[in-house]
């Protein structure tokens, strides 16, 4: 399977976008080498702010240039962006609901070696509880180019969940992507399984195991987390037995609290999360390693689907 870059992916869309508006602007909070923002310095040094590791000025000047009507691209790991930064981006972002499209990088458990501390497994929580911003999560680098694309045109701030490592590509470079649009990877009959970033490849391998196992796994990706279209998701589980979330995130907050919220009322469609329980990240050599340890498997998710059947 083809792999490639998610950050690559990232720091190379905005010297597309770049080029073709002059209004992009990109600020960096010192990591532009790990979250490739610095590939846009290169070519665009007169629009590129280095704010130094000062993430609250990065989001309140990213702020002031949007009121200026440029659009404004901050990038850090998503640890800092949805963490350190909240204040600016509920009170100064989103209230006034500025075009502000903030890369949350080295997102989950993808940065294995830093432990707890660069860890972001309650991001996606954090940022889908503020009014106004949209919540993203690429299954890999062709959707991720396709996500900063559709951010810079879309009104009001974005978060943009980016993993470190390489991914499988699943995404068609042709598909139109739209923000909010649901995305069937595998087609099934038993159970459906929602599921974004790493843990879309992570699905389809479960489905394979499954199908070895007389069940059928229908695997959708939900790189739009908010605003979740709540009828297509209704449409979707229509017909099946139960459904299955799984997300490289905290089972409280994120993907699966979305998905559940979105049945609200919809008999007959039993649950099982597949996530990070209630507790924070670690150290390790590897990122599989991580994932195995925190029960991010195709396994588990196999397991899952059989709880919603039985």
């Amino acid at each position: 399977m083809n792999t490639q870059s998610l950050r690559t992916a990232y720091g190379e869309t905005l010297v597309e976008l770049g080029k073709e508006n002059k209004d992009i602007v990109v600020l960096e909070a010192d990591l532009g080498k790990s979250t490739m923002s610095i590939l846009f310095q290169n070519v665009f040094p007169e629009r590129y702010f280095e704010m130094g590791i000062a993430e609250q000025n990065m989001a309140s000047t990213a702020a002031g240039l949007a009121l200026t009507g440029k659009i404004a691209f901050i990038s850090s790991f998503a640890v800092f962006a949805s963490g350190r930064a909240y204040d600016q981006l509920r009170q100064t972002i989103s209230i006034p609901s500025l075009n502000v499209n903030i890369c949350g990088s080295s997102s989950g458990l993808s940065d294995f070696g830093d432990g707890s501390t660069h860890q972001a497994v309650e991001d996606v929580a954090i940022m889908r509880a503020i009014p106004h911003m949209t919540v993203l999560v690429p299954v890999d680098a062709v959707e991720t180019s396709k996500m900063v694309r559709a951010a810079a045109a879309y009104p009001g701030p974005v978060y943009i969940r980016v993993n470190r490592n390489n991914l499988p590509v699943y995404t068609d470079a042709n598909l139109d992507y739209k923000i909010g649009r649901l995305y069937t990877v595998r087609e099934g009959c038993d159970v459906v399984v929602f599921a974004n970033g790493v843990m879309v490849s992570i699905a389809l391998k479960a489905a394979e195991l499954a199908e070895a196992q007389g069940v059928s796994l229908q695997v959708v990706n939900v790189s739009t987390v908010k605003p979740l279209d709540r009828q297509a998701v209704i449409d979707c589980v229509r017909g099946f037995r139960g459904v299955v979330t799984a997300e490289e995130h905290s089972v409280i907050g994120g993907l699966g609290s979305a998905i559940a919220e979105a049945l609200r009322g919809v008999k007959g469609q039993p649950l099982e999360f597949v996530g990070i329980e209630d507790q924070f990240g670690t150290s390790a050599n590897n990122y599989d390693e991580l994932l195995r340890h925190y029960g991010l498997t195709p396994g588990a998710i196999v397991d899952a689907a059989k709880r919603v059947l039985g």
